[in-house]
């Protein structure tokens, strides 16, 4: 059967030659799109093998290679063409010259290749190994076959692309940039340790709902959604924490899990909201044991992802084998502001601090919210080397323990690096009587308007109430570990981010 082209006037000239290629190559009966092709080598293992020739040198060895056309040069009597090859955990998508000439393919094969190949074409090429007179590695093909036809044109490789393009069509920024799969390998070392360390220590990977029935975990506003099925209506999870702990109420050990999260809240070069958490968890342990596990885990996968523990950034060098620091929360911000902060600081007088150092906040924030706003604007910014923030109020972690010292604070930390809040932890609440009224007290707050309270959960106040062990656990961003490994935003850092509507 003939296929009928016709101009399409939302097409470029170049996408309507390329269409009409694909149609040409179907009457002919030479599929545009083929099921299999030659493949004995990448392109990495071509390099790793000959790499050794000098200009000129031949060989007898044979190989079918496949890849992306990424550069063609039609001359005459002998084509040169680069292709690129797919990028793995192993390779980085290696680039590797083909030619075709009079002499090897024939007159009526090296037409077609001139007719029918565009730059963007996935082909398999059968050659001998050879060495050009230049000294490219190069395969001198006796055959090709094309594999793949791109209807759309490459992106130009030698030009920079724009950052909304490479985040909008990151297929053509995984294909021009070396940067991009770069990340995509660099994620996936990232990831790898992270399961590796925990694995080695004991824990257990499991999968926690992402639909759920009651929010929580967090203070963040929810996604909704309904659920037809049951005529109910459901949210996002916005943290892995309360399933979790359910595990461990059942006699699991240790757990963790790396899953999405969805919190309906703003987005910029740091937030996201659909973002990677890991949560990990172990019975028996407390802030500090479940801190040294967190300090392991992101040394690990420094050097998984860098093969150092030292990161340049435009605010210093960050030493990721020097002390980490333990900062509590009101010394510290009394050394800021050159006064005695404590729980007992009246909430005018935290006021008078935010207005004289401009931190904007709500007339109806309490002490603690203030407390934690100043903090947050005045001395986390400026914390550059690993640093577990201790020591908050009650207000930050509704499902943290009250501090063994002291009962105006809880057992908790932030880790800041480089400025930003990397991961928290916590010695976690098991009381479910007092886990019970900070609950109340969230779903009150709920119940007034606040989106990001969390709501009262009576099946995991059950779960409580049927024992759990005392217990550490941390969240740790692995979308803000990227960062911190990569230097870059957060948009770079997961591979299809979420963005408004664009063209």
């Amino acid at each position: 059967m003939t296929e009928q082209t016709v101009a399409n006037p939302s097409l470029s000239e170049q996408e309507q030659v390329r269409h009409d290629k694909r149609a040409r190559l179907l009457d002919e009966g030479r599929p545009p799109y083929a099921i299999t092709v030659p493949r004995t080598h990448s392109a990495a293992q071509v390099h790793a093998n000959w790499g050794h020739l000098v200009a000129g040198d031949e060989t007898q060895e044979v190989v079918s290679v496949s890849g992306r056309v990424v550069f063609i040069r039609n001359t005459g009597k002998l084509c040169f063409a680069t292709l690129q090859d797919g990028f793995t955990m192993a390779e980085t998508g290696a680039r590797l010259q083909v030619m075709l000439s009079l002499a090897e393919v024939g007159a009526d094969s090296l037409e077609s290749w001139k007719a029918d190949i565009d730059l963007g074409d996935f082909v398999s090429v059968t050659g001998r190994v050879i060495s050009s007179k230049r000294g490219e590695l190069s395969v001198l093909a006796t055959s090709w076959t094309l594999a793949s036809k791109a209807l759309r044109p490459l992106p130009t490789l030698h030009k920079e692309l724009g950052e909304e393009t490479r985040v909008r069509q990151r297929y053509a920024d995984l294909v021009a940039r070396p940067e991009a799969r770069d990340m995509v390998r660099t994620r996936a070392a990232v990831t790898r340790s992270i399961r590796e360390t925990l694995h080695a220590d004991g824990y257990l990977e499991v999968e926690t709902p992402v639909l759920q029935l009651i929010h929580g975990g967090a203070a963040a506003r929810p996604f909704n959604t309904h659920l037809n099925a049951f005529d109910i209506d459901m949210t996002l999870r916005i943290a892995l924490e309360l399933f979790l702990k359910r595990a461990m109420v059942g006699g699991a050990n240790r757990v963790y899990e790396i899953g999405r999260i969805f919190r309906n809240e703003g987005i910029d070069s740091s937030h996201s909201a659909e973002f990677t958490m890991l949560e990990a968890y172990q019975a028996w342990g407390d802030q500090y044991s479940i801190a040294a596990m967190t300090k392991t885990l992101v040394q690990n996968a420094a050097d998984a992802a860098l093969g150092t523990r030292l990161i340049d950034t435009p605010a210093g060098e960050i030493d990721l084998d020097g002390d980490w620091e333990w900062r509590p929360v009101y010394p510290t911000l009394s050394g800021s502001l050159g006064e005695e902060i404590t729980p007992e600081t009246p909430v005018e007088r935290l006021r008078q601090f935010a207005d004289a150092h401009s931190v904007e906040y709500d007339p109806a924030w309490g002490a603690q919210k203030l407390v934690m706003e100043l903090f947050g604007e005045l001395v986390e910014p400026f914390l550059i080397q690993p640093t577990f923030v201790c020591d908050y109020p009650p207000i930050a972690q509704p499902l943290a323990r009250t501090h063994r010292s002291d009962p105006n604070l809880i057992e908790a930390w932030d880790l800041i690096i480089g400025g930003v809040e990397r991961g928290t932890g916590f010695s976690e609440l098991v009381d479910p009587v007092v886990q019970r009224e900070r609950l109340v007290a969230q779903s009150l707050k709920a119940a007034a308007g606040d989106p990001e309270a969390m709501q009262l959960d009576e099946d995991f106040l059950a779960a409580l109430e049927f024992g759990a062990p005392p217990m550490g656990g941390m969240g740790l961003g692995m979308d803000r570990l990227m960062m911190l490994l990569t230097g870059v935003g957060i948009r770079e850092t997961i591979l299809f981010p979420l963005l408004r509507p664009g063209s």
